[in-house]
């Protein structure tokens, strides 16, 4: 009698046999197609892409070149958006006088690229032009954004012209204006012109 009572379950619960392999069978597929977890990607910091020999033109709104970038290298990693620089040359061009030049060792540019960060034996030359004579300027870091023709360090600075050196800590350079302003511990040296 109990071997007949569960032949009789067994045989009512057959038709659902299949059905629960089935189920066990999708369950096993959609693990083994899931998606590698998000935080392994996240760790990851690779290049995607890398160029030698880079130049970038802009231009102004007449279409005349406003400023070009090059760099000997320019690698970017697409996990923080970053775009890094080796040799870095930022060359600001004017109708009515000559190039300022920008040169770094290494250097980045931000995400939506508006502004350039120059690191390492950084120097602006910035030509003779009218009444003003050539001035150069180093430092160890400057915050550059070409589109305003502007760049600043809160480093010290060293800033020579023809009979003036001057060194001071930190920096506000307008070259559209081509004034500067230095922001503390200024101080200066001052050959006279010898006749």
């Amino acid at each position: 009698m109990f071997a007949s009572r569960f032949t009789d379950k067994a045989r009512a619960w057959l038709p659902l046999l299949p059905l629960l392999l089935l189920l066990a069978a999708t369950y096993w597929l959609n693990q083994q197609v899931q998606p590698l977890a998000p935080l392994s990607s996240q760790q990851r910091h690779d290049i995607d892409y890398a160029v030698d020999n880079f130049t970038a033109i802009t231009l102004n709104p007449q279409g005349q070149p406003r400023y070009t970038l090059a760099a000997e290298k320019l690698w970017h990693y697409p996990d923080d958006d970053s775009t890094h620089l080796q040799m870095p040359k930022i060359t600001s061009l004017y109708a009515n006088r000559p190039p300022t030049l920008t040169t770094a060792q290494t250097g980045m540019i931000s995400s939506k690229g508006d502004d350039v960060y120059l690191y390492d034996d950084v120097n602006i030359l910035r030509p003779a032009s009218g009444d003003i004579g050539e001035q150069r300027f180093v430092t160890g870091y400057l915050h550059v954004i070409p589109d305003r023709d502007w760049a600043e360090t809160n480093q010290s600075i060293v800033m020579t012209s023809r009979h003036d050196i001057i060194r001071a800590v930190g920096m506000e350079l307008d070259n559209k204006a081509r004034t500067v302003r230095l922001l503390s511990n200024v101080r200066a040296n001052h050959e006279p012109l010898h006749p």
